[in-house]
């Protein structure tokens, strides 16, 4: 993959309630007295991806993640074998276990919901002015090749009447690149995710990856 920027805007919206957007569940907002709204989070369950393996993976016991695990051990022994690979000898007799388990790691962000992540860290501010986090580093694997590709998130919001914490942003960034991803979809994932949890006037996200 090739080094480049992407960059992804989301403007605030004045709905109170929005639709499905990009795979991101947006509930409605919950209006107060004064005129305000605020960010029901224990409604948050957004998650990005709504494929049956992706509910299957996020809610599996434990005996299904071990077969899971044992399929896809199997799967990595036949691409040994066809790459002309003994998978019986020494240095590859755990390789197809020892891929699985990395292979599961690497993509984690299945397993995890934007409420989990966010949890309490929304904070009622009266602060209008830019809030950025720059060099947030990602890594992710390209779903063209399962090849790995590496880089560095800024991402910048202008508060309205909600923060969240800091180390959230990073959060967010680890959650989406975990997954199989090209660089435009992860930076709009993670715009709408921040525009999920707090409504800011307006948020951006930069990468540079390679």
């Amino acid at each position: 993959m090739s080094s480049h920027d992407d960059v992804s805007v989301e403007p605030s919206s004045v709905q109170l309630g929005l639709p499905k957007v990009n795979g991101v569940s947006t509930p409605p907002f919950q209006a107060n007295g004064n005129g305000t709204h605020t960010p029901p989070l224990q409604k948050l369950n957004g998650h990005g991806c709504s494929a049956k393996s992706t509910v299957i993976r996020l809610n599996g016991n434990p005996e299904e993640r071990a077969a899971c695990e044992k399929r896809m051990s199997s799967a990595v022994r036949t691409i040994l074998e066809c790459i002309g690979e003994d998978p019986d000898r020494e240095g590859l007799l755990k390789t197809p276990e020892r891929y699985a388990k990395a292979i599961l790691w690497m993509t984690k962000g299945y397993e995890e919901r934007l409420s989990d992540v966010i949890n309490d860290a929304v904070f009622a501010e009266d602060h209008d002015e830019m809030v950025l986090v720059r060099d947030i580093n990602i890594s992710s694997l390209c779903e063209h090749h399962l090849v790995p590709f590496t880089g560095k998130v800024a991402i910048a919001y202008i508060p309205n009447g909600h923060v969240l914490g800091l180390s959230k942003l990073a959060r967010i960034a680890e959650v989406f690149s975990r997954r199989l991803q090209v660089q435009e979809r992860l930076t709009k994932q993670i715009a709408l995710a921040v525009e999920e949890a707090i409504k800011p006037h307006g948020v951006a996200v930069v990468m540079e990856a390679s």
